[in-house]
């Protein structure tokens, strides 16, 4: 893995001049994501009908300011969606069910690989918020939050032409006060069109 990363840096180095779709200076842009995430259900000595974790396909908008070819700066907002989960915990019923969404803002440092084909990486914060229902012996894993946290993507982004681009990368949007039902990280695929 370590070697693909580096060929992959060294060949994005010895191709910089070669950037026929590269973002200009002083250009933003807009997107949206198909976001696939990843839940889990933590209750202990639980028996249910329903599983306790699971994926979800969400969604997200974005958009950013190129400040030259290579830094921008990015904004988004992604809903993680609600899940649920059905419960028996000594003959007792009970439900729990999550809604989390976070906004970020980050810094996005591209690398060209060839003319159409770049690599990223963005690093910056998250605000994440995360509110849980609950009913039953587990109303202790209820309640609501926000947190500030880390956020980080890395991914490859694919030029249809001068305004629209192709990307898929893997983020992490870091932990919330109550982690009941969502889990850090997600895959998003995006669409994005540049002025």
């Amino acid at each position: 893995m370590k070697k693909i990363l580096f060929a992959l840096i060294a060949s994005a180095t010895a191709l910089s001049g070669v950037t026929a779709y590269a973002a200009d200076a002083g250009t933003a842009y807009v997107g949206a994501g198909l976001v696939g995430s990843r839940y889990n259900f933590d209750v202990p000595v639980t028996s249910a009908t329903d599983d306790h974790s699971g994926n979800k396909a969400s969604g997200k908008i974005f958009a950013g300011y190129n400040i030259d070819k290579t830094f921008a700066v990015e904004g988004g907002y992604t809903n993680f969606g609600s899940q649920s989960y059905n419960y028996t915990l000594n003959g007792a019923n009970g439900r729990l069910e999550s809604d989390a969404h976070s906004f970020y803002v980050a810094g996005k440092a591209t690398m060209p690989v060839n003319e159409q084909f770049n690599v990223f990486g963005k690093l910056g914060v998250s605000r994440n918020h995360n509110s849980v229902d609950a009913t039953g012996v587990a109303a202790g894993y209820g309640g609501s939050g926000n947190k500030n946290a880390l956020y980080a993507s890395v991914g490859g982004e694919y030029a249809l032409n001068k305004n629209v681009s192709l990307s898929l990368e893997y983020e992490h949007y870091g932990k919330n006060d109550i982690d009941q039902g969502r889990k850090t990280g997600a895959i998003t695929g995006g669409l994005r069109y540049n002025f």
